[in-house]
């Protein structure tokens, strides 16, 4: 049993301090494990494209498992205005997937549930998200090329997905017409899992459950202050680019100014290119995960991943910029790949000041790949939906080369198995290869990007939100550029962002970027 608010007064020692922490953690790697075991689609049980977290009654991150950086970080930020703008209630989950409401893009459904105390007080919430490969946009995959938020698909305010414990099927039914909604059943049943637990948890401590999360937050907080009080004091710059918006808009400025002070740090993206036509616009939610994830980066490993770690972070950017762009415009890879870029931005920025700590920008594109269509089995028709992110090369560092064929910073996802997709879709892999020699040269090499070929065995229609195809994963200390990317369709190259459709017998082929080479040679 919870004690009462007469125990606010005690605090955890730092041994059982770091085991309440582990416990919560363990308490999201636990949702995430129920969420891959229940889901339907390769892209939550295969690829694990999906986040669990714990937050507070205030809506402030207490902890997270090591899932998707894209989407925690911007759950940190915007979810205490989700908090407040909604009725609690036990028994009841809030479904949500508003990129200006909190979210990052369409795809990324949130299902938020609060936990109550013994006498109803409101403790916390569990939550996860998870990117869905049909959300009804114009195009299969839900990853259209969209100059419209209305174009990618359905758009969820925050709404009841369950009341008193029912799941609302006439609710999914009228987003999405009736059909199967197993991957939604699965959030359903982690957030399930997650209130079980945590339940278990605050029932075990020997103060309240709010007393002990707001220790976790000011330890966090301590850590990262001194952490930040190590890093030389100044004010540093930093310009990147977006290869364009496929709409002509191209060469997208991303102008970052960081400070480093005593007090703090003030992250500034004044400068940035005004929104633009093209969906690569994101919401601040979306430039909070990257810079949040930035500085995480910086911290000791054993620093609680809390809204206490961010505190110290301002964040500024303005309104109708490419990085806080406002209702409504395009935005779903914004999520995928101005994230990437805002990242390499701030990276850059920090290299100035502790140039053995950053390494060189790695490959900069998460290669999002959408394609669907209607097959005949036997007759029939079935309507399918695809989506992935192809992996390329890392940075290299001051302590070694860039890693080879890996996810990279604002993803974390893993690759779809050939055998997993070969069965659920009319597709053929003909090459999964590394992409020799992409990575850029230097002291210590960047990681080589990857061949990934498909052969169309039905008509599909595909979308491709690429970038690092003009502009080069750039090198650090000396080293050099990585190669860029390329698209190709039928061996003929292809724009970065595009959306066509192929026959039978169709080959597409997705060259990932490499990453920089670091140092001098």
């Amino acid at each position: 049993m919870a004690a009462s608010s007469s125990s606010s007064a005690l605090q955890l020692d730092p041994v059982k301090l770091g085991l309440f922490v582990s416990r919560l953690e363990s308490v999201c790697e636990e949702m995430g494990a129920v969420l891959q075991r229940a889901a339907f689609s390769p892209n939550i049980k295969d690829r694990l494209d999906f986040s669990c977290a714990i937050f507070d009654a205030r809506g402030d991150l207490c902890a997270q498992a090591a899932h998707i950086p894209v989407h925690l970080g911007s759950m940190a930020y915007a979810m205490a205005d989700i908090v407040s703008a909604c009725e609690w209630h036990a028994g009841d989950m809030v479904v949500v997937n508003d990129p200006f409401l909190g979210g990052t893009h369409l795809p990324d459904v949130t299902v938020i549930a609060p936990v109550f105390g013994e006498e109803d007080d409101l403790l916390a919430f569990v939550v996860n998200r998870a990117h869905h490969a049909d959300i009804g946009s114009s195009t299969p995959g839900s990853m259209p090329l969209s100059q419209h938020l209305d174009e990618e698909g359905v758009v969820i305010p925050p709404s009841y997905l369950v009341r008193n414990g029912v799941l609302d099927y006439g609710l999914l039914n009228s987003w999405f017409g009736e059909g199967q909604h197993g991957d939604f059943i699965a959030q359903v049943s982690a957030n399930r899992s997650g209130l079980l637990r945590l339940t278990e948890v605050i029932s075990t401590l020997p103060l309240d459950f709010g007393v002990a999360v707001n220790q976790v937050q000011d330890y966090a907080e301590g850590i990262a202050r001194r952490r930040l009080a190590e890093l030389p004091h100044g004010r540093y710059h930093f310009t990147d680019y977006m290869d364009d918006d496929g709409f002509g808009n191209c060469h997208l400025p991303i102008v970052v100014s960081i400070e480093l002070g005593a007090l703090g740090v003030v992250v500034d993206f004044s400068g940035t290119s005004a929104q633009v036509v093209g969906n690569i616009n994101c919401p601040l939610s979306v430039a909070a995960a990257a810079v949040y994830y930035v500085f995480r980066c910086l911290m000791p490993d054993e620093v609680p991943v809390c809204m206490g770690l961010f505190r110290p972070i301002t964040l500024s950017a303005p309104e109708g910029c490419l990085v806080n762009a406002q209702r409504p415009a395009a935005v779903a890879a914004g999520n995928v790949e101005t994230s990437m870029r805002i990242t390499d931005a701030v990276l850059g920025a920090l290299a100035q000041a502790v140039p053995d700590l950053i390494p060189a920008a790695s490959q900069g594109s998460m290669n999002n790949v959408a394609m669907g269509g209607v097959v005949n089995p036997l007759g029939g028709r079935e309507v399918w939906n695809y989506y992935e992110t192809i992996a390329g090369g890392m940075g290299a560092h001051a302590d070694g080369q860039g890693l080879t064929a890996v996810q990279s910073h604002m993803t974390n996802t893993l690759n779809t198995p050939i055998e997993s997709l070969e069965m659920h879709y009319p597709l053929r892999v003909r090459r999964y290869a590394v992409r020799a020699h992409s990575g850029g040269g230097g002291r210590h090499r960047g990681g080589d990007g990857v061949v990934r070929e498909f052969e169309f065995l039905a008509p599909t229609q595909f979308t491709l939100l690429t970038e690092r195809r003009s502009l080069a994963p750039w090198g650090l200390a000396g080293g050099d550029d990585a190669e860029p990317g390329r698209n190709l369709f039928n061996g003929e190259r292809l724009p970065a962002k595009v959306s066509m459709r192929a026959n039978s017998g169709d080959v597409l082929t997705i060259e990932t970027p490499g990453g920089g080479g670091w140092g001098k040679v």
